[in-house]
């Protein structure tokens, strides 16, 4: 609702009418499309990069 009143400033008749791919777009619009997530190697790379922690804290 913060996004489609205030960001959009929709009166509200319209916002409660879009559907939520409409307000999926709106929001890509606005912000970008979001990124896609990491391929398998680029997520073993980070994973390499940036092991988990073995000891306790």
């Amino acid at each position: 609702m913060a996004f489609g009143l205030g960001v959009l400033r929709l009166p509200s008749r319209d916002f409660w009418l879009m559907t939520p791919r409409e307000l999926f777009r709106a929001v890509e619009g606005v912000y970008g499309v979001a990124p896609g997530a990491p391929s398998r190697a680029a997520l073993e790379e980070m994973m390499r990069q940036f092991p988990d922690s073995q000891g306790s804290t």
